[in-house]
């Protein structure tokens, strides 16, 4: 075996403890099928089409056919999906009160063709209302469109969080370089002390966020303290325990840490680290709740990221937390209203 340093670096095993997928250089996979059936879901369920015809609403996601996977293979990561969906959709004619059914299909959404190349097919059940179906040829066809690309998006962000893994540097090259603050991204110079038995530094960044929600500041703690909202935000079954030492489990395992402190409706700081990040690797992270009129500001810091990771620890927060958070922030009001 060559030393560190020698012959042919997709051989490099003294990189990580368990020698796994060392450089990203060996071919990996993860079946994005279920995931991206939840997904679906989420993004087409629901929408409305309003115009001076009428309002119309996509109802039940009726058919799902296909597969997803996203592959990683030399630091990059490569896509493959292939859908055959079937929506349901309901409307109201504006003039006359008509209310008429019909169905959306979806028969190829694949990496082959772009979103805008996608061919979706709405149809009416027969009787009178051509009105509707015009409106969902048209804006209809837009949302469907508009609500696709958000499935895309999340596949290649918020599924592949921590599929890159960090590699080493050539012998000599100092990792830990400077630069300038961009933004809320500050870089670190951050050595793990688990790391430093395999010898791999990490360089890593400092993520800043400020987030306003329609919600008083012990609300929004609660989310991320009480198991039963932290899985009707994340859709997933997860383990909480809101405590100092507590261990802290979301998104199918992909997220992980535990509380280091607790101060009620005003701070969490937490160990968070991606399922994927180099071995005991985890980030710091503060949240600080404050209330601001009607509503709270939320203030995030993220110390200790890989530089790696950075877009899709960004995405993750901002994707998975804050924009779920806020859709069972609305939820909870319109079933009070």
């Amino acid at each position: 075996m060559a030393k560190w340093g020698q012959g042919d670096p997709r051989w490099i095993v003294e990189e990580r403890a368990d020698a796994t997928n060392v450089n990203n250089w060996h071919w990996t996979e993860r079946d994005a099928t279920s995931w991206s059936k939840r997904k679906l879901k989420e993004v087409l369920e629901g929408l409305v089409v309003e115009g001076e015809a009428g309002r119309c609403e996509i109802g039940d996601l009726k058919h799902v056919e296909g597969e997803a996977s996203c592959n990683s293979r030399k630091g990059k990561l490569i896509f493959f999906y292939e859908w055959n969906l079937r929506l349901s959709w309901k409307g109201t004619v504006k003039e006359s009160g008509e209310k008429h059914k019909g169905s959306v299909e979806i028969p190829n959404l694949s990496e082959e063709n772009e979103v805008d190349d996608t061919e979706i097919n709405v149809s009416k059940k027969k009787g009178e209302g051509d009105v509707l179906k015009d409106l969902m040829r048209t804006e209809g066809t837009t949302k469907v469109r508009e609500a696709l690309r958000d499935y895309l998006k999340a596949l290649k962000t918020e599924f592949t969080l921590g599929m890159i893994l960090p590699t080493k540097a050539p012998v000599g090259q100092e990792l830990a370089t400077e630069r300038k603050p961009s933004g809320s991204t500050v870089q670190d110079s951050v050595t793990p002390q688990s790391l430093d038995m395999v010898g791999v530094k990490i360089p890593t960044v400092r993520i800043h966020m400020r987030e306003v929600f329609n919600s008083p500041a012990d609300e929004l703690y609660s989310i991320f303290t009480k198991k039963e909202l932290v899985q009707k935000f994340s859709k997933c079954p997860a383990v909480i325990e809101a405590e100092k030492g507590g261990k802290l489990q979301m998104f199918e395992g992909c997220v992980s840490g535990e509380y280091t402190e607790l101060v009620p409706s005003q701070r969490l700081v937490l160990k968070w680290r991606c399922r994927s990040w180099p071995d005991e690797h985890y980030a710091t992270v503060a949240l600080t709740f404050q209330d601001v009129a009607a509503q709270s500001e939320l203030e995030l810091e993220c110390k200790g990221v890989p530089v790696a990771h950075e877009e899709s620890t960004r995405q993750c927060w901002k994707k998975q937390y804050f924009e779920e958070i806020r859709n069972l922030l609305q939820q909870s009001k319109d079933n009070m209203e």
